[in-house]
């Protein structure tokens, strides 16, 4: 089976569960600028770019996949969430980016096989996936970064295409399963995704699955570009996703009505991986890991959410105890829709036969 059909076959039996938090994951090993530099000879300084650590210091990032995986997860998402040229750029590091991306999917790669592997021994089929994440790089598409100049661009649709392009490649190459574009502050930025990956997929001759994942700035369920979640929804529905979603910016208390609201209509699975909470005075998530379970279980119970995570703040401990809560309890079933003509501005308008 291609790895939509295996992922859509899993997702038919239970909820499945994605990983949580890297960043944070990785402060807590308290590197020094020596193990992010390496022996890589770069001119910046490297401290920061928990992206390079795929090639300076490995361990760090293949320990964190494993202890997701025993934590429960089903869903590897590469360290790459800055791999990108305009990210690395920063780090003098652009050169660097098939290769990081390459070898950060392999690690994932490699554990999710060694857990897969260890469960078929035991006479159990559990397949492991690998979902190669593509962040919103530092620049926007719909914005201009100039009060002054409104129809300024830092970047253009056809350089940021290329970007992505590089990216995604490298991550298939490396073994993903599915490209993630993930925390989607900017729809156009996604569409720019979504390009990218539907060129790879006319290059490769097979099908790339792609996983969309909003993030939202208010509270009122908007992103940064000025989409509520429906009409976000509208504006990508077109790449057939395999997954719709949402990460980032709140907790789970926060994102409740809007998990909801993208449950009801949307015509495929809903992930959702939300923040251990709010940042306390000093940016520290204090959420404990049954608190934010319990408020995911709710969205399970309701039959709202077919894969479930953590983003930042989320620990090993925070995933097994969503997968502990979970456990047992059915996986929503995808909406069939009627077939109206649905178009999204910054709000959705839908004409209704």
């Amino acid at each position: 089976m291609s790895p939509r059909e295996t992922f859509l076959a899993e997702a038919a039996k239970r909820i499945l569960i994605t990983d949580g938090a890297f960043g944070t994951e990785i402060q807590n090993w308290k590197l020094a600028e020596a193990d992010y530099a390496g022996n890589l000879g770069l001119s910046h300084e490297q401290k920061g770019n928990n992206d390079i650590l795929a090639l300076s210091k490995p361990e760090v990032p293949e320990a964190i996949h494993r202890a997701y995986f025993e934590a429960g997860a089903d869903i590897a998402e590469t360290n790459t969430f800055s791999a990108n040229r305009i990210s690395q750029a920063d780090y003098g590091a652009e050169h660097l980016v098939r290769e990081i991306n390459v070898e950060s999917a392999r690690l994932a790669r490699k554990v999710a096989d060694e857990f897969q592997a260890k469960d078929a021994a035991n006479g159990i089929s559990r397949p492991r996936f690998v979902a190669g994440a593509i962040g919103p790089t530092n620049k926007t598409l719909s914005l201009s970064p100039d009060v002054n100049d409104p129809g300024y661009r830092e970047i253009d649709w056809d350089t940021l295409v290329d970007v992505y392009k590089e990216q995604a490649a490298a991550l298939i190459e490396g073994g993903a399963d599915f490209i993630l574009i993930e925390t989607v502050f900017d729809t156009l930025n996604a569409k720019a995704g979504i390009m990218a990956v539907k060129q790879l997929e006319a290059e490769l001759g097979r099908e790339v699955p792609i996983m969309l994942s909003m993030t939202l700035t208010d509270l009122s369920g908007r992103n940064l570009s000025g989409h509520t979640v429906e009409a976000f929804w509208h504006a990508v529905r077109h790449a057939r996703p395999i997954t719709i979603g949402l990460n980032c910016s709140f907790g789970a208390t926060q994102l409740r009505p809007h998990v909801k609201t993208l449950s009801e209509i949307a015509d495929t699975l809903i992930m959702i991986y939300p923040n251990a909470g709010l940042p306390n005075e000093l940016g520290a998530y204090d959420e404990m890991p049954d608190t934010t379970a319990g408020f995911v279980g709710e969205w399970a119970v309701a039959g709202q959410v077919n894969v479930l995570g953590g983003c930042c703040g989320s620990t090993p401990a925070h995933i097994a105890a969503i997968a502990q809560q979970v456990k047992g309890v059915a996986p929503r079933k995808v909406p069939s829709l009627e077939p109206v003509t649905r178009l999204a501005g910054l709000e959705p308008f839908i004409m209704a036969a």
